[in-house]
């Protein structure tokens, strides 16, 4: 193992675990290779299921409130310290880093900290992929940390696929069998297939240039599909990530965890990899003791957040092997329309009354029994026990973190673009704070 390994952080938008490693038929034959090739976490979540907030959670070892990104970065919220940013720690050390396409943390990504900050027109895989591959050509002595960042396979990716395509996928198991949830699969289909040669291309090239062995490959997306119930939800359909680690370590050998994992625990990993002191305002456990076969688990539960997506619906969860407790904070009871993207399985769930339903402010699911959370289980007396037991997990984990949640509603920035709760689509016209 080299003392200080190259991190390649490759990235993707709303993919969730909808690729071939996890089972799905979906062809990705690269990401398949590198999965056969490192290790595959089956139980991977990120800790905010919104664009900017799973970034910053992943690249400062921090959970989003403690981190200050509790909204969308384009839309005025921020971190408190970007100081915090990974790269900062890893420059002490030696370490070149680069930024190459999405970042989504920063309206101006040049505050983050990167050496290298690479404009491109757009963060597609066409347009990331050459400037990657240029980059690792001129790879120097120094270890790099590179950021590569896809728009694939964000929900602007829809274009309607041919019903004969669509004859043949299967939307997710929460959304009815129909055609035009099928046609909504099928583009994605698509996206995704343009996200694996965007990451097959990377891959080669670290091969090409014989960088390979010494360079720790992290292969993860922000959050779940761009769905109804899974992108911008607390569900295990929204927080559920693809995670492969490749490289030193003992990330090797095509191996799959099933323990518990979370992105806040990506940056201890990189720290103990890298044999560097952690920083004293990390959140999370390092995975190396999965990796090398010291520990079957790393930590019994995850925990996860919501605030704000494009408008405000503050919600927590704290998720084990086999319960999952997700409170929702406030009065409101209806679902908060903007905060689902828009496209074609989303009008027809509107068509049949999706918006005019009730969501308690506790929910309660069985994921052994119930793995598709359809069956709230917080008001069965039977059930009881279970419900007291997360309510203050979930409790002491906000107080032990400081979340301002606890002290009430928390105020969005001044400046930021936000949707009315009451309103129908992200695209709706913005109130600005």
């Amino acid at each position: 193992m080299p003392d200080l390994p190259n991190i390649l952080y490759i990235h993707s938008h709303d993919t969730g675990r909808w690729v071939r490693p996890y089972g799905y038929s979906v062809r990705t034959p690269n990401i398949q290779r590198l999965a056969e090739e490192g290790v595959l976490f089956r139980k991977a979540f990120c800790a905010a299921p919104t664009c900017s907030g799973s970034r910053a959670c992943l690249l400062t070892g921090q959970y989003a409130h403690s981190n200050g990104m509790v909204g969308l970065a384009h839309r005025g919220f921020s971190l408190k310290d970007y100081r915090h940013h990974i790269v900062h720690t890893l420059r002490d050390l030696g370490y070149w880093s680069a930024l190459i396409g999405e970042q989504h943390i920063s309206k101006k990504p040049d505050v983050i900290g990167y050496d290298e900050v690479v404009k491109i027109s757009t963060s597609h895989t066409d347009d990331v992929v050459p400037v990657t591959l240029d980059l690792l050509e001129r790879a120097s002595d120094r270890p790099f940390f590179l950021s590569v960042g896809f728009f694939e396979t964000h929900r602007e990716w829809f274009r309607r696929s041919s019903p004969k395509k669509a004859n043949y996928v299967i939307p997710p198991p929460n959304l009815p069998d129909a055609p035009e949830t099928r046609l909504d699969m099928a583009a994605f289909q698509e996206s995704a297939r343009s996200l694996d040669r965007g990451v097959g291309a990377v891959l080669d090239a670290l091969d090409a240039e014989g960088l390979a062995d010494d360079t720790l490959v992290i292969c993860t997306t922000d959050h779940g599909l761009a769905f109804p119930g899974a992108k911008a939800t607390l569900y295990d359909r929204g927080l559920g990530v693809m995670l492969i680690l490749r490289g030193p370590g003992g990330f090797t050998g095509g191996k799959a965890s099933d323990a518990l994992v979370s992105h806040i625990d990506l940056f201890p990993t990189v720290c103990d990899l890298a044999g560097v002191e952690r920083p004293e305002w990390l959140q999370g456990e390092s995975l190396l003791p999965l990796a090398n076969g010291e520990a079957d688990e790393v930590r019994d539960a995850i925990f996860a957040e919501k605030t704000y997506h494009v408008a405000y619906e503050p919600e927590r969860c704290v998720r084990t092997h086999r319960w999952k407790y997700i409170r929702r904070f406030g009065d409101r009871t209806r679902p908060v329309l903007p905060n689902t993207d828009d496209g074609p399985s989303k009008d027809l769930l509107l068509s049949y009354g999706w918006g005019d339903r009730t969501i308690p402010s506790e929910q309660l699911y069985d994921l052994v029994l119930d793995p598709n959370e359809s069956h709230n289980l917080a008001g069965d007396p039977a059930h009881s026990d279970t419900l007291e037991e997360l309510r203050g997990r979930l409790e002491t984990w906000m107080i032990e973190t400081k979340d301002p949640l606890l002290d009430g509603d928390m105020p969005a920035p001044e400046g930021a673009e936000l949707n009315d709760p009451d309103g129908l689509s992200p695209n709706d016209p913005t109130i600005v704070v």
